[in-house]
């Protein structure tokens, strides 16, 4: 008889379907790898949004951080954004989601944290693959900018690459919920 998976080990499966490729590659710190993890290619997907939305809703009420909103840089950890506040929409804390541009528009209202984010918000920046950490410390600037207050940096997967440790220096709790190594040795096994 089959077991059913845990939730954990279904989001190692569906990373490690849909998002791991092997050959050669430049990430965004240039440094060379002969791995990519497209996260993206499970958060855009139907499945992935269900799976990522619920797991991610349930990590940041097991954390306790109270938070009114959550987001990050766009473009890796808005469909993760959007997938927690969908989840969180019939609980007794909804969530609101937002995202935050590289640079602040030359037009319009000129923000760098778009959506429905508030001055005063207690927050969780959201990353899609946490590999150097500076994404989310982006993130995290802009918030704190704009007058918000970082609880937390809830990543999809950790390439364990000491990108993490950089972010909790700073001072900030960091929850993944994949590590590179379990996603690399399922895709492996397919």
């Amino acid at each position: 008889m089959l077991t059913p998976m845990s939730t954990d080990e279904r989001l190692i499966a569906l990373l490690a379907e849909k998002s791991v490729l092997f050959g050669e590659f430049t990430l965004a710190s240039g440094r060379r790898s002969d791995f990519y993890i497209d996260a993206r290619l499970s958060t855009m997907s139907p499945d992935g949004l269900r799976l990522i939305g619920e797991l991610g809703r349930a990590a940041l009420e097991r954390a306790g951080w109270n938070v009114a909103a959550v987001g990050g840089l766009t473009m890796g950890a808005d469909p993760i954004a959007y997938a927690i506040a969908y989840a969180s929409a019939q609980s007794a804390r909804p969530l609101r989601a937002f995202a935050v541009r590289k640079e602040a528009k030359a037009h319009g209202t000129g923000k760098r944290v778009e959506g429905p984010f508030r001055r005063g918000d207690v927050v969780a920046v959201v990353e899609d693959v946490i590999t150097s950490g500076s994404s989310a410390l982006s993130a995290m600037d802009a918030v704190r900018h704009e007058g918000g207050t970082v609880a937390g940096v809830l990543a999809l997967l950790d390439r364990e690459e000491g990108g993490v440790a950089k972010i909790e220096a700073s001072g900030v709790p960091v929850l993944a919920l994949s590590r590179a190594s379990d996603v690399l040795e399922a895709a492996r096994r397919r």
